[in-house]
């Protein structure tokens, strides 16, 4: 496994070449947890925007914006029709509706079928993002059940991205890191502890 070293973003921007355009996490259970891990440990000028699709009972409203707001130095929201990118920035996809992103850096909602009776969908919004920003993305698969995610970690992968996965024994749920391993796809499988510092290295870095 690839060594990652610490990099400091404090004065980069994507405007000044950074190699990662969006970061895309996908969370079910135990994913709050996790989530709520890695955010508090970036910094609060990480440049890239961050979308999250995390598995919530579609009956009641979600508390996941609020929650990750008080710990995280990221501004963080639901994510809305019509919705810019923004740095710095957290969008979360909210109950029942599937989370797209669009190649002009806007948000949409769909509340189109199920996929793998699941909605939002991971591979769905892994699916956009590829198509959108292509090698420029960074997938990370954290806790879950199932294995919602993986089909779209292939765009990912085919248009040149990076993966990364949540190690088995920082897992609360393996299934959604598991299933994403499988795919031969990933690029870094990490512990909870290390996936914030390996953000920050990756996107951190300028576009040779």
């Amino acid at each position: 496994m690839a060594t990652l070293q610490s990099a400091d973003v404090s004065k980069t921007s994507v405007a000044e070449g950074l190699p990662y355009d969006i970061i895309a996490f996908a969370a079910s259970a135990g994913g709050l947890n996790a989530l709520s891990h890695v955010l508090g440990q970036v910094p609060a000028d990480f440049p890239a925007p961050i979308v999250i699709v995390h598995h919530l009972d579609p009956r009641h409203r979600s508390l996941i914006a609020e929650i990750l707001s008080r710990r995280t130095k990221l501004r963080v929201q639901e994510a809305r029709e019509g919705d810019h990118l923004r740095a710095h920035t957290v969008f979360v996809a909210p109950p029942d509706y599937h989370l797209l992103v669009n190649p002009d850096g806007t948000l949409s909602l769909s509340h189109s079928e199920l996929v793998h009776f699941l909605r939002p969908s991971a591979d769905l919004l892994f699916e956009s993002v590829a198509a959108s920003f292509r090698e420029r993305a960074i997938a990370v698969v954290l806790s879950g059940t199932g294995a919602d995610g993986a089909m779209g970690l292939r765009a990912i992968k085919k248009m040149g991205g990076t993966i990364i996965a949540q190690d088995e024994a920082t897992s609360e749920f393996f299934g959604m890191p598991s299933a994403a391993i499988k795919t031969k796809m990933v690029d870094f499988v990490l512990p909870l502890d290390q996936i914030a510092e390996a953000l920050v290295t990756l996107v951190g870095g300028r576009r040779r």
